[in-house]
């Protein structure tokens, strides 16, 4: 008899464990996801104390206002001073920028408001004879709703700062770069159901690391694990569907064509990794006049150095853990973030402090 599928299923849990323990090599693998809400479900429920000591699970450039650079922040904070409305999610106006923030610049007089959604700010440009900017971050999941308010004609006082990013080229990225390691990757549920397994192909099919997308439940999480382990003791490197509920090798075909009429690939800046190519996106000509960058003249802006002693670059390429920060508990916490993997709901930072990421049994 099939036993029936539940979320909440300690059988199952202690069978996935047990594979897992089976599966597991003997020398230590490093497996990444780039995902907030994984990191959330590991912490929360205490999955990382149910692995064998060989398999390590870390946080990627997963969370959107961590990677969100801090140039880009420091360009919405002039478009406020030119006495614009700014609005934004509410993580985003904490993140530290170039020594200030968003809500720092709003208490200093600049109109900056926190929105739920793009939508409320349309509607915020709609009541107001002053020019309102949208400051859009995140990643395929939220970028298709940017692009469906771009083509709906929005007011002409509304503009939209687009700081969207693309999630496989920061995987394959991670690949590139010294000492992470990296044996595997859990690919986010929510990014996959509008790329399908089939957007990890162009960057990711030959990468020779395997790639499993894996939904939010402890069971999904438990069960990519598994999956993944099972690649790497057969040699093999594909990329694989643990989320077949919510995930196909298409896509949402809708909210993909939604983009490519709204915006095109280009390089971008991811804080901690630097400038990725093809990993961000800007508006098709047709759109130029919805470009704040283009609408609003903010000057030359200048690199910026942050706190050396901040490891939020090694947490977001997955070369750390946010308590081998020295900063971290200490001088750096969510009511005075030093990083913005301190701020952001999603980051590896924040969600450790509240559960405790790594503490064994």
């Amino acid at each position: 008899m099939t036993h029936p599928f539940r979320f909440a299923d300690p059988r199952r849990a202690r069978d996935l464990v047990d594979a897992i323990r089976l599966l597991a090599p003997r020398e230590p693998v490093k497996l990444v996801h780039v995902c907030g809400t994984h990191e959330i479900a590991i912490a929360r429920h205490g999955l990382r104390r149910l692995l064998p000591d060989t398999v390590r699970v870390l946080e990627g450039p997963g969370c959107p206002v961590c990677v969100t650079p801090a140039r880009e922040i420091e360009t919405a904070i002039r478009i406020a001073e030119t006495g614009a409305t700014v609005c934004s999610f509410g993580d985003m106006l904490r993140v530290p920028g170039y020594g200030r923030s968003l809500e720092s610049a709003g208490a200093s007089g600049a109109d900056i408001r926190t929105v739920l959604s793009i939508d409320e700010a349309v509607r915020i440009a709609g009541d107001s004879a002053h020019e309102v900017v949208f400051f859009a971050v995140g990643f395929e999941t939220t970028a298709p709703m940017t692009a469906a308010v771009a083509l709906e004609h929005p007011p002409s006082n509304f503009s939209i700062l687009a700081s969207h990013k693309l999630i496989p080229p920061a995987m394959a990225a991670l690949l590139s770069l010294p000492a992470t390691g990296i044996s595997g990757f859990l690919a986010p549920g929510h990014v996959s159901t509008i790329i399908g397994t089939g957007g990890y192909g162009p960057r990711l099919a030959d990468c020779g690391v395997p790639v499993v997308v894996s939904g939010f439940e402890p069971l999904d999480i438990l069960y990519a694990i598994a999956l993944l382990l099972r690649q790497i003791r057969d040699g093999r490197a594909a990329i694989e569907n643990a989320y077949p509920r919510a995930v196909n090798p298409d896509g949402n075909l809708t909210a993909q064509r939604l983009l490519a009429n709204v915006f095109e690939p280009a390089a971008a800046e991811w804080r901690g990794i630097g400038i990725l190519p093809e990993s961000g996106y800007r508006f098709r000509p047709a759109f130029a006049r919805l470009d704040a960058r283009a609408r609003f003249d903010v000057g030359v802006i200048p690199e910026h150095e942050e706190d050396r002693a901040c490891r939020c670059p090694d947490v977001l390429t997955a070369r750390a853990v946010p308590a081998d920060c020295p900063l971290f508990g200490r001088r750096c916490t969510p009511l005075s973030p030093v990083g913005p993997c301190m701020v952001g709901a999603e980051g590896a930072c924040a969600i450790w402090f509240r559960y405790d990421g790594e503490r064994p049994l």
